[in-house]
């Protein structure tokens, strides 16, 4: 719901002015991650753009570090109108929505361009999923967040062959990832990303799985020695709010706040690549950063082949269809 917010001037002015020429909107904004993370970054980038275009009438209010809401929370809170706006890991929307876990497929993608193709505004898979998040779920989604691509880290020694995953808890954050674990012979642990340092540290499981970017923001340098550059997964994240919410806007925020979702889409994607770039080159003297050989991302490939059958049996007509969309929009 809107939390109109009336400054002194307009409470004395009630009687001669309507109450919206003074009102503010304020939309808080729940986030998992520090603010200093290309997500945090984001959402700030869109809270300069609106309240500037809005000229101060929507005003933006980000909680990161899930000081609000858990990532798993999110979909909920914002459906509800607990919370006007969030950010959440796509995968997050899969019990509502299953084809959204299309983009968790292990190697689904060829290439950074394939993923631009796939999820752009606009696309197939965009327009059925978005579509379907908001009929489910009462989440609009503003805009796609790219995180960057999969990678594995290790304590004791590095993950190089998918038999390296036999008999380990991996942290996972999402069912694919699940099922992706259990196909090498490894043990899953679902584990949203605020918990990843301690689980490390403690030794709860024994292999991470993350974005590279995650690695610098979170210090889990400090507790795992070894990163390998699978790039298996595309992390996708989607900035929502609430239904209900949008709706209840003027024709004129409701473009100040779409306009805005497209450009810092444009530009985080656009970003993302090169932060993890960077990301990764900073973590190489801190730890041991392993490259897979075209033989090794082989053999990987044809380990978790299976995964993309087993995610068409589950999801059924819509599944497939996601499938297809993602493989098309490789020869675009």
């Amino acid at each position: 719901m809107k939390r109109w917010i009336l400054g002194a001037v307009a409470a004395a002015a009630l009687v001669t002015a309507p109450v919206q020429a003074f009102a503010e909107t304020t939309i808080r904004v729940t986030l998992q991650l520090p603010e200093k993370h290309s997500l945090g970054q984001n959402w700030l980038a869109f809270k300069k753009i609106v309240e500037e275009k809005s000229g101060g009438d929507l005003q933006i209010q980000l909680f990161p570090s899930a000081q609000l809401f858990k990532d798993k929370e999110v979909p909920g809170a914002v459906g509800s109108g607990a919370v006007e706006a969030g950010s959440a890991f796509i995968g997050r929307f899969a019990g509502s929505v299953p084809t959204v876990d299309v983009v968790s497929i292990p190697f689904i993608f060829e290439n950074e361009a394939h993923v631009r193709a796939a999820v752009a505004p606009g696309s197939a898979l965009r327009k059925e999923i978005d579509s379907s998040i908001l009929k489910e779920t009462n989440n609009k989604i503003l805009w796609w967040q790219a995180f960057g691509l999969n990678i594995y880290l290790g304590k004791d020694a590095p993950i190089v062959e998918p038999s390296d995953l036999k008999g380990k808890k991996v942290r996972t954050y999402g069912k694919i990832q699940g099922w992706t674990v259990e196909a090498l012979g490894g043990a899953p642990t679902l584990m949203s990303g605020s918990k990843q340092f301690l689980a490390y540290q403690q030794g709860a499981v024994d292999v991470g799985m993350t974005g590279a970017s995650a690695v610098k923001s979170r210090k889990l340098y400090e507790v795992m020695d070894h990163m390998t550059l699978t790039y298996d997964t595309a992390i996708e994240f989607v900035a929502v709010m609430n239904k209900d919410f949008y709706e209840g806007l003027t024709d004129a925020q409701k473009k100040i706040i779409d306009d805005a979702a497209r450009e810092v889409e444009q530009k985080l994607r656009d970003q993302i690549f090169a932060q993890q770039a960077a990301a990764v080159d900073e973590s190489r003297g801190k730890m041991n950063v392993v490259e897979l050989t075209d033989a090794q991302r082989a053999a990987w490939v044809k380990a978790t082949a299976g995964i993309v059958d087993r995610f068409v049996k589950e999801t059924g007509d819509k599944g497939a269809a996601a499938v297809k969309a993602v493989k098309a929009a490789a020869a675009n």
